[in-house]
């Protein structure tokens, strides 16, 4: 007789229709929430609230290249709008539900274990899959989510604050000129991601948007989801010795994208900090803007879902 094979019964808990919470998934497991989380965990590295909301997207993925429609699609991955599974399918693939994937696989998104979905109803495990390098992971989220944070805290600013020289001559690079300002200091936290963007893509220039806050919120919602896909790919192809011409740099230049990401996150570090002590100085009281918080607060989170 064949042995039980518990793990497999707990991702079948994960994955059942009914089981939308951490509750009901260990209780269809006949477990304590606290068990269930920690047993799954231990056994593929992801927490299951996470794991279920992965494999649920990639599902709908799956289904919109067969034609289901966006609505049809976002509810019968258990969410209550249409426009919050818009934001976490932008989110996990980079490009909104409407840009459906065209080949079979391209439905899957990053896992540390090599589970997903499997059509039509069933997982796959793929066990040559290349784990995402949780420190990759972390640094690129944490620098999208904390600028989200930020443009959030700017937003009842009065204009006049939000445009004052708090800082006269701070100078983050030569190349991008005097960053005093709350304005200009978050408008190139997010500028600087569409031009890197633009050259990878091998795109023109991108035009510069505004700079009041709504219009920087619309754009790091635009270009963040774009961004983390590009560095999940990379981490994929094992890529990150791979060179970039930069036909937008005058004359061109070439650079290993590993060092693009590494540009990029040491410099968006400052800036943020920068808003933090600008902000500050507005009167307004905000975090230190720590990664292990911001990843703890995440944890937690999922755990409590």
């Amino acid at each position: 007789m064949t042995g039980r094979d518990r793990l497999r019964e707990l991702l079948d808990a994960v994955l059942d229709d009914d089981n939308d919470d951490l509750g009901a998934m260990a209780g269809r497991a006949y477990s304590s929430p606290f068990h269930f989380s920690r047993v799954l965990r231990r056994g593929t590295g992801e927490a299951p609230v996470a794991m279920r909301r992965r494999v649920m997207l990639e599902r709908a993925a799956w289904q919109l290249r067969r034609g289901t429609s966006v609505t049809d699609a976002a509810f019968a991955a258990g969410y209550g709008s249409v426009e919050g599974f818009a934001r976490a399918y932008a989110r996990g693939f980079g490009h909104p539900p409407s840009a459906t994937p065209s080949r079979p696989g391209d439905h899957w998104l990053p896992a540390p274990n090599g589970i997903h979905f499997h059509p039509p109803t069933s997982l796959w495990v793929h066990t040559t899959e290349r784990p995402m390098n949780p420190v990759t992971e972390t640094m690129v989220g944490h620098d999208l989510d904390d600028t989200r944070l930020l443009l959030d805290e700017a937003k009842g600013l009065d204009d006049d604050v939000y445009r004052h020289e708090h800082l006269p001559g701070a100078l983050v690079t030569a190349w991008d000129g005097g960053e005093g300002s709350i304005a200009v200091v978050l408008e190139h936290l997010v500028r600087s991601r569409e031009v890197w963007l633009a050259a990878i893509d091998g795109a023109d220039h991108p035009v510069r948007g505004g700079d009041d806050v709504a219009a920087l919120v619309a754009r790091h919602e635009a270009v963040a989801p774009r961004w983390r896909a590009v560095w999940r790919d990379v981490e994929r192809r094992g890529a990150w010795d791979d060179v970039l011409v930069d036909a937008l740099c005058d004359p061109p230049e070439s650079f290993v994208m590993s060092s693009v990401l590494a540009h990029n996150l040491t410099y968006a570090a400052y800036r943020r900090q920068l808003v933090r002590l600008m902000l500050r100085a507005s009167g307004r009281t905000v975090d230190e803007g720590d990664p292990i918080m911001w990843l703890r607060g995440r944890t937690e989170h999922e755990e409590d879902r």
